[in-house]
């Protein structure tokens, strides 16, 4: 990827058209009964939450639709491994950005040890297999890896830690994260080199520029899901009627004060 900086007033064209796109797939995706799973994952202050927020900024959440769990209750843990992910899988006419995933295994879980080794191992063995079944269902999967610098993510938790809207970005586990750092790297890599298979991929996004990795993993995403655009019927509105009811007076309901208002 080049240095060259992406302006903000050219990053805002292309997002704006870009977002007609996704509304275009999306209702494609809702005629055609499309069952869509786009998985992000990727370090600490990667970028993934401000990608999902552009793309389903101007979709409706009955389409699309994000899945970020919380850690695994007393339960969920004597479950399949999959089985509290199965639930949140897309349906026919659903798009579904999983906010990081059952990939959880293969990182966190893996370094900081709330697994053992023989489920780490199992989850290496049957993930790509998953997904496969998945695929056959009529699933389909993208998956993207949002690659960061140290320096970077050094800057942006500085930021979060600073910035009194960001604070609740900043969590213990992001301390850990940057004393193991060597660890998780070894992690994501034999993460890939057992998932990332041939009938379903890791594509890795550059983000250290937030602007171009947003643009560049929209772009991707629409290239690889085929749509079409749905043409819709002229629409006239009609003229309110407003004969047969006659409404109570405005003063007999509590308004919501209006700051602006000072007279």
């Amino acid at each position: 990827m080049g240095s060259k900086k992406l302006k903000k007033k050219d990053y805002e064209k292309e997002l704006e058209r870009l977002q007609v796109e996704l509304v275009k797939l999306q209702e494609w995706i809702k005629h055609s009964g499309m069952k869509v799973l786009v998985i992000f994952e990727g370090r600490d202050a990667a970028g993934k939450g401000g990608v999902i927020k552009r793309i389903i900024e101007k979709l409706n959440p009955r389409v699309c639709r994000i899945t970020a769990l919380s850690k695994p209750t007393e339960k969920e843990k004597t479950q399949w491994y999959f089985q509290r992910y199965v639930a949140h899988l897309p349906s026919a006419g659903e798009m579904v950005l999983f906010d990081r995933s059952w990939y959880n295994r293969a990182g966190v879980e893996k370094v900081m040890g709330f697994c053992t080794d023989e489920e780490y191992d199992e989850f290496l063995r049957s993930c790509p297999e998953f997904e496969r079944m998945l695929q056959r269902s009529g699933i389909i999967i993208l998956k993207y890896w949002f690659s960061v610098s140290d320096e970077i993510q050094e800057k942006r938790f500085l930021e979060r830690i600073h910035t009194p809207v960001k604070r609740w970005k900043f969590s213990p586990m992001d301390l850990e994260s940057r004393e193991r750092w060597a660890e998780y790297s070894e992690a994501k890599d034999k993460m890939f080199a057992y998932t990332d298979t041939k009938n379903c991929p890791w594509w890795v996004v550059n983000s250290d520029d937030k602007k171009k990795a947003r643009i560049n993993c929209i772009s991707h995403l629409l290239s690889h899901i085929p749509y079409e655009e749905i043409h819709y019927p002229h629409i006239e509105l009609p003229e309110i009627s407003k004969e047969g009811y006659m409404r109570p007076p405005m003063d007999t309901q509590t308004f919501v004060p209006d700051l602006f208002d000072k007279d």
